[in-house]
């Protein structure tokens, strides 16, 4: 993969984990680890939780939506949101441009509405490094061979964007040290509850629950 990689946040995202501001959740896998299946079980089933629409320069495959799946954008666009700061992390990664928008994460965590950012592990390391108490998790294929059925199986790469994307895969898949949670997608339903779990512990941690922990104290008599 290209070293590429750049970054650029606010102040307002750099605060760590606290009741007054929604929760950053990074989930990263290489190509074909599925992903963005176990994100869709946890927007249909976890209230308050939104998605951050990447932006990419690789064309859309066959059943992808614009500003659904991505917003699919030129290399010259893309290039121009980086001048203006436009993105939180922007990476090259399979000969392809992707970022992540900037206003929206934003919005949602002011809003203290979680939200959920697909990124690759590039971006993960970017983004974990601006935004403390962000939550990392990485989607674990069950094999390699798993991984490349799965690729194959999809039927939208080219071959030589299918073979780059296997050659990368273990360099990615080695960097799952680097996450705070790691769920093996070797079952579809059990894997997307786990990760809905992941969302509602984090929501639990202490550092989120300070203040109405500390109201209800208040409440006992001395």
């Amino acid at each position: 993969m290209s070293s590429e990689t750049k970054e650029v946040v606010s102040e307002e995202v750099l605060a760590g984990p606290s009741e007054a501001r929604g929760m950053l959740i990074i989930v990263a896998s290489p190509s074909g680890g599925g992903k963005g299946t176990l994100i869709r079980h946890v927007l249909k089933t976890v209230p308050n939780v939104g998605y951050s629409v990447s932006f990419t320069t690789r064309p859309a495959r066959d059943g992808e939506t614009n500003g659904q799946d991505y917003f699919f954008v030129s290399e010259e666009t893309f290039r121009e949101m980086i001048t203006r700061g436009e993105f939180l992390e922007w990476a090259r990664v399979h000969a392809h441009l992707y970022g992540t928008g900037r206003a929206q994460v934003e919005k949602e965590l002011k809003e203290r509405r979680d939200i959920i950012l697909e990124i690759d592990v590039q971006g993960a390391e970017s983004v974990r490094k601006l935004v403390p108490g962000a939550v990392a998790v990485f989607i674990l294929p069950p094999s390699f061979e798993i991984l490349r059925d799965r690729l194959v199986a999809r039927g939208s790469e080219h071959p030589s964007d299918l073979s780059l994307r296997l050659k990368n895969a273990r360099s990615e898949v080695e960097r799952f040290r680097e996450f705070d949670y790691v769920i093996i997608n070797d079952d579809a339903e059990r894997a997307g509850a786990q990760l809905a779990s992941v969302v509602y512990a984090e929501r639990a941690r202490r550092e989120r629950q300070q203040q109405l922990a500390e109201e209800i104290l208040g409440s006992f008599p001395l």
